[in-house]
């Protein structure tokens, strides 16, 4: 297998990974997890989206955001690894580099996730520390968490 990724702002994305990447997202957030929200919330345009790939096909992507988009701090949102990839260790290295890929665009600082509960310890293993309580996001339990 090989392993590949890339960051681009929105304006760099070709329709093809603006499709692929969109289309990723849905699978997973609206169809698997069963979750009708609205995924175009006009963010996407601000930041930057790392797209991960195996053998050539996507298999993950992330949003990465500056300050003051979603919180104060840097973010990384829309985490999502596609079903035919799970259980390779692709969310280590997603987030890895997303991580990565935060300090290179924004410099480094503080990094806020909305996590969805069930995968808190596995953000805990990346530095992140759960902040506040767990509450309801699109009926799915989440969290925030904020890595220093």
């Amino acid at each position: 297998m090989t392993f590949s990724h890339f960051i681009k702002s929105f304006d760099e994305l070709t329709n093809h990974e603006m499709y692929a990447m969109l289309r990723l997202r849905s699978e997973v957030f609206v169809v698997e997890q069963n979750c009708p929200y609205q995924d175009l919330d006009n963010k996407d345009q601000k930041g930057f989206h790392l797209l991960y790939y195996v053998d050539n096909e996507l298999a993950g992507v992330t949003r990465l955001l500056p300050k003051g988009i979603s919180y104060e701090e840097i973010s990384i949102g829309r985490v999502v690894i596609a079903q035919t990839h799970r259980g390779l260790g692709l969310g280590v290295k997603l987030m890895e580099a997303s991580i990565k890929g935060c300090e290179e665009k924004f410099g480094k600082g503080a990094i806020r996730i909305s996590a969805q509960y069930h995968l808190s310890k596995f953000y805990q293993s990346l530095g992140f520390v759960e902040q506040g309580k767990v509450y309801d996001e699109d009926g799915i339990p989440h969290i925030g968490m904020l890595r220093a």
